[in-house]
């Protein structure tokens, strides 16, 4: 019997010279032992080396997949092909009903093959020779990194670490961003109130403050560059008349030094936002169209990486950055929120207060497989995440519309408002409504009660003669 082996540096065809001994399998092991005792089980008869760790995945893919590559063809045929009479002994039973198709060689697959595979695979050095062991070792570690990265559908160029520190800067950017531009609003207006409330956009005023400076000198310089025509003009007629105090020439420097680090870091926020959308694109695209490039990014840093993200349910991705409001609720047994960091995409906010939950719900449902798509498939096209935003935007549409539409046989038929007509009709007080008294007089007729008398009269004759 022949046994062809794949090892990290190629293919090594095996014949086995004592087949008596493989018959016991429960202590094959033990001729396993040392290299010695394996040479006498086992012989090297041709050795077909890779030239390049590409060549060495190829090989591995289509054995891990049950397929059968054209190196191992070529071998097969060169070699096997000659003792027909022979088995090939297979640890893969589909591999080897692929070679007995195409190739028609007898395999052979049983208990005794797997164990014959472990003894060798330990003592494969002591097999083969001629390769430095530390040769052998670097080629490993090479072909198993590049073997797991193409199980996990993993690319080098996927790192999900630079979105998380990216959307994590960008996070401390705004707060920092925040507290200066406060800082020089309240410093500034100290010597200039008026200009907060005329200029509202921060980085404006800050672009303004800056190329002035006292606000004495607005009424000669030039900001047309920075402000529209009319803004101006309101500003150099508040800084006349303004009611601020006078500061030094320090302090306005030390306020122009603060406008000017306002001013650096939104330029880096800008580029920094510009950075995480082409990262977001590139690692997963239909989650970035899903959801956004800010949410889908928080969503990754908050599950710590994209592909632990794909492992949770679509009700975890609901829930994301929610999970205090939800242990809450379960101890205290009241309503459980209905979305996370969810809540922020567009599609939910452009959503009525009463529809939120079920389009977060199915806007999860649908980010959920898109970020299966993007962390484990092979296609980096965004084509999935557009159609699954069209199905949730056609949702979104049809429970708007539903709000709107009366109730009918059919549900379908839409409220139809009647025409407005302006009537002008004149209506008369009806005196009839005032009287509280009845219509009908209650004096009855002098007929009425002679008639009521004779009855009454009879009716006592009979009750007398009844008693007698």
């Amino acid at each position: 019997a022949q046994k062809c082996f794949k090892y990290c540096v190629g293919f090594f065809l095996l014949q086995v010279l004592n087949e008596k001994k493989l018959q016991e399998v429960d202590s094959l092991w033990k001729e396993f032992e040392t290299p010695e005792k394996a040479n006498k089980i086992v012989k090297l008869k041709h050795f077909e080396k890779f030239q390049d760790t590409t060549e060495a995945l190829a090989a591995s893919t289509a054995l891990v997949e049950g397929k059968l590559s054209k190196n191992l063809k070529k071998i097969l045929k060169k070699i096997v092909a000659k003792d027909a009479h022979e088995q090939l002994a297979v640890a893969d039973a589909k591999l080897g009903g692929v070679i007995k198709d195409k190739l028609n060689l007898s395999c052979i697959h049983s208990p005794m093959v797997t164990e014959l595979m472990r003894g060798i695979r330990s003592q494969i050095e002591g097999l083969i020779t001629g390769l430095p062991s530390r040769e052998m070792a670097a080629m490993c570690l090479g072909l198993a990194h590049s073997l797991s990265r193409y199980k996990l559908k993993f690319s080098p160029d996927k790192v999900d670490t630079m979105i998380i520190q990216a959307i994590s800067l960008l996070d401390d950017l705004d707060k920092e961003l925040n507290n200066y531009i406060m800082r020089c609003r309240e410093w500034y207006g100290w010597h200039f109130p008026e200009l907060g409330k005329i200029i509202t956009d921060n980085l404006t005023y800050c672009k303004c403050v800056r190329k002035v400076g006292d606000r004495t000198n607005f009424a000669s310089s030039d900001v047309s560059d920075i402000l529209p025509e009319e803004i101006e003009e309101d500003v150099k007629a508040a800084a006349e008349i303004s009611m601020g105090t006078e500061v030094s020439e320090e302090d306005i420097n030390n306020i122009i030094h603060l406008c000017d680090q306002v001013i650096e870091i939104s330029e880096y926020r800008t580029q920094l936002y510009d950075y995480l959308k082409n990262r977001m694109m590139a690692i997963a695209p239909n989650l970035t169209i899903m959801v956004g490039e800010l949410v889908g990014a928080r969503l990754i840093a908050h599950a710590g990486s994209l592909l632990n993200l794909a492992k949770h349910p679509a009700s975890t991705v609901q829930l994301l950055g929610a999970e205090k409001a939800l242990f809450r609720a379960l101890k205290t047994k009241r309503d459980t929120p209905k979305f996370g960091l969810i809540y922020h995409a567009s599609l939910v906010g452009q959503t009525n207060t009463k529809n939120k939950g079920k389009i977060s719900r199915m806007l999860a449902a649908k980010t959920a497989l898109t970020i299966r798509y993007d962390a484990l498939g092979e296609d980096t096209s965004a084509e999935m995440g557009a159609e699954n935003r069209l199905k949730v935007e056609t949702r979104l549409r049809l429970l708007e519309e539903r709000g709107i539409r009366r109730i009918s046989g059919t549900g379908k038929a839409l409220a139809k408002a009647d025409k407005y007509q302006n009537k002008s009709e004149v209506k008369i007080f009806d005196p009839s409504g005032d009287s509280t008294l009845p219509t009908v007089s209650k004096k009855r007729k002098i007929q009425e009660v002679e008639e009521q008398d004779t009855e009454v009269a009879v009716k006592a004759k009979k009750f007398k003669a009844e008693m007698k």
